[in-house]
């Protein structure tokens, strides 16, 4: 499973701590609302029981007086319910409809008891607030006023701080986003800088910035690139230098050889084979100059410029005699922006590499793709085995990869530089098992911009 980025765990963070925040502040806001408005709303509906009471007891104090008929009379509205307990009997105005049961026996023996009482209880699954009254000797008057308004309210209210909430959140991942975007940007361009410098660009460096803990990462950075440049400088004059002084003399013994190659049918056996083994090793070792002259300029970057890829591909193959049919080419786009030098040096070595330990090259792929290419080698050798499949492109490399695949012979450079050309398009090279046998080299390599040959 992948790990979450930096730059999504800070926008992460700023979100989260707004939701924590904004949830507190909506939860703290709608109980303190929620507070206020119960509040206001119990003062209201004792204020007009307490009024009612008044009007029901005056209306109570006649002879013989009707107690419907004085609560028929009661401007009570829809949202009140007046009731009347007299000697244990209930009294309304209209029919019951379950308010006397919104009065409790605890109610009723406060306020039978003389001593006001309010509750707020449940009717039909509506929230209701219940005012009692002690009117006269064994009379008491209760008003059942309806909450439902009131939680309509609080619902409206709920939701809105929830939208709140939700908008807050989404700002605090806005502004963790432009943050981490901010902080990370030197990051950014580190990482930038870095992939130039491991493509051979050695001239890449980080800006200064203004922040003075940025600004040091900057000035660190640019001074390990310097230390780095100045000694990759320095390998690649020795190693030029080197295979130049080494040169001359060889070019000497070259030509000594071939002469005495040329006559070798004058010589005799021992002294034939003799010559024939320092003609190779001469020639190896001329291999081996040219290869290390090349190495020293992998440390350039590529100069990529628009190639006919496919034509450049068939070339190199036919260069080394591998029949035309076992070029197979696929895509429609065959111009590629890269360094044609040195892809069709890495192909070359390729194709060199199977000849010497595959048994030759039996089909070179190429895919031209929308986002770049991918070229495959395959030889019809006894493979590499997967422990030293990394191993093969280290410079000078040896091992039972190299001892089954064909003995020695080489310089041990071929696979190193082509590691070193695909490193510098910021592609990757791996090997693989060739279905039927062999090993598969697939070198895939981005291209910044494709175009359509004409």
């Amino acid at each position: 499973m992948s790990r979450v980025g930096l730059r999504t765990r800070v926008t992460a963070v700023f979100a989260l701590g707004a939701l924590a925040l904004s949830v507190a502040l909506a939860g703290a806001t709608y109980e303190l609302v929620r507070t206020s408005l119960l509040q206001e709303r119990e003062r209201a509906a004792v204020r007009a029981a307490t009024l009612d009471g008044a009007l029901v007891r005056q209306g109570l104090s006649g002879d013989e007086p009707d107690i419907s008929l004085v609560l028929r009379n009661l401007e009570a509205g829809d949202t009140r319910r007046p009731l009347v307990r007299s000697n244990g009997e209930w009294f309304s105005r209209t029919a019951d409809a379950g308010f006397t049961e919104t009065v409790g026996p605890q109610m009723q023996r406060l306020v039978e008891a003389g001593t006001p009482a309010v509750q707020r209880v449940r009717l039909r699954d509506d929230p209701v607030l219940v005012v009692g009254v002690p009117l006269l000797d064994g009379v008491s008057y209760y008003e059942v006023t309806s909450l439902l308004e009131l939680r309509r309210t609080l619902a409206v209210l709920a939701t809105v701080l929830g939208l709140v909430a939700l908008a807050t959140t989404l700002a605090g991942a806005a502004v963790g986003s432009w943050v981490s975007r901010i902080v990370l940007r030197p990051l950014g361009d580190v990482a930038r800088a870095a992939g130039a410098i491991a493509s051979g660009d050695l001239s890449a460096r980080v800006a200064r910035d203004s922040d003075p803990d940025l600004d040091t990462l900057a000035v660190a950075f640019n001074a390990m690139v310097d230390e780095v440049s100045a000694r990759s400088e320095a390998d690649r004059r020795f190693a030029a230098d080197v295979s130049h002084e080494l040169r001359s003399p060889l070019q000497t013994l070259s030509a000594a050889t071939s002469v005495l190659d040329r006559r070798r049918g004058e010589l005799d056996g021992r002294t034939g084979a003799a010559v024939e083994l320092i003609r190779a090793e001469v020639s190896r070792f001329e291999h081996l100059v040219t290869d290390l002259l090349e190495l020293a300029k992998t440390d350039r970057p590529a100069e990529r410029r628009p190639t006919d890829v496919v034509a450049l591909t068939r070339s190199a193959a036919a260069s080394r005699g591998l029949d035309p049919g076992a070029v197979e080419v696929s895509g429609t786009t065959d111009l590629v922006e890269l360094d044609p030098r040195r892809f069709e040096q890495l192909l070359v070595n390729l194709l060199d590499n199977a000849a010497k330990h595959g048994g030759g090259a039996v089909r070179v792929g190429l895919d031209v793709r929308p986002d770049g290419l991918v070229l495959e080698v395959d030889d019809e050798g006894p493979g590499v085995p997967a422990d030293e499949r990394e191993l093969v492109f280290d410079r000078f490399a040896r091992g039972r990869a190299a001892s089954a695949r064909g003995g020695s012979e080489g310089t041990g450079l071929g696979l190193a530089l082509v590691a070193q050309h695909v490193q510098a398009h910021r592609g990757t090279v791996d090997i693989a098992d060739r279905p039927g046998g062999g090993a598969r080299f697939r070198v895939t390599l981005p291209a910044p911009r494709l175009a359509v040959s004409a």
